[in-house]
């Protein structure tokens, strides 16, 4: 693995999310790009990383999925950052934990047994796994109004939308069901039992970076959340945060640990139980 203050980086998946991170990567002083991994059918194999993104040579070169060894071997990368697709994710996960390599994964479109063998894998190899299907920011910020608004307004009633570009595969995002979550865990904390799943209604077309928007209804108002997506640059800010989380830790992690969110929600709910029995003493 790489210095203690210079973290190597390995970008998987060069796609026009993955341009933006390797760029967000070159830019970081603590960071260096060892390598990129493209699919064994692309033609940005063998070159240098700047060419691709149009920028001068960085001296960090493209390799196709099945030299992921060598890679792992010659530039022994501390992270490795993976937007490329579910299906490839599942079968190079193996090889990178068992190098002891962090993983931060920002692909979506995994089953409930993918993520079961992520968790897995970072427990026998000792090794670090984020998994970020909702990487950006101010998606979190959104996922953690939508627990405490569960828990606050349990009677309300719930409903998500989500739209993305039409190139987007996976529909509903995994964002909008970690959101559905989030309600599903907030609502579950105030007492109410959950029968039915959260409605997300999803839409693909032409070129929406993301938008997700969460709207509570009662009888007499309602609340809607919404956060929405301008450039894909979001989801590079949400890559470095959590490429620093990751380097150096063991075992299984989500944006929310990142973010320490948990604490937050809890730190809240304390300070208002303690607010409600001063007020009533």
């Amino acid at each position: 693995m790489g210095g203690s203050f210079m973290t190597h980086v390995c970008l998987i998946g060069l796609g026009r999310t993955g341009a933006e991170i390797a760029r967000a990567v070159l830019s970081q002083r603590d960071m260096k790009l060892a390598a990129a991994i493209c699919s064994d059918f692309s033609g940005k194999a063998g070159k240098d990383v700047g060419e691709t993104l149009g920028l001068p040579d960085t001296g960090a070169k493209v390799f196709t999925s099945s030299q992921l060894g060598h890679v792992i071997e010659k530039y022994k990368p501390d992270v490795f950052v993976d937007f490329s697709n579910h299906k490839a994710t599942m079968k190079h996960i193996k090889e990178i934990s068992e190098s002891g390599a962090g993983l931060v994964i920002g692909t979506t479109g995994f089953s409930n047994t993918d993520i079961m063998r992520m968790k897995v894998l970072a427990k026998k190899n000792g090794s670090a796994i984020l998994y970020a299907p909702n990487i950006t920011l101010g998606v979190n910020v959104m996922m953690l109004l939508s627990n405490l608004a569960a828990r606050i307004l349990s009677d309300y009633d719930f409903e998500i939308s989500e739209a993305h570009h039409k190139y987007k595969k996976d529909s509903p995002s995994g964002t909008a069901l970690k959101i559905a979550d989030q309600i599903e865990e907030g609502l579950q904390s105030s007492g109410v039992e959950v029968n039915e799943p959260i409605p997300i209604h999803a839409i693909r077309a032409g070129g929406i970076v993301g938008r997700h928007e969460l709207l509570i209804a009662g009888e007499n108002d309602k609340i809607e959340i919404v956060h929405e997506s301008f450039s894909r640059k979001v989801f590079a800010e949400g890559a470095i945060r959590g490429i620093r989380f990751i380097k150096g830790k063991k075992g299984f992690f989500e944006m929310r640990d990142v973010l320490n969110l948990d604490r937050i929600l809890e730190s809240y709910f304390n300070k208002r139980k303690v607010a409600v029995m001063n007020t009533s003493k």
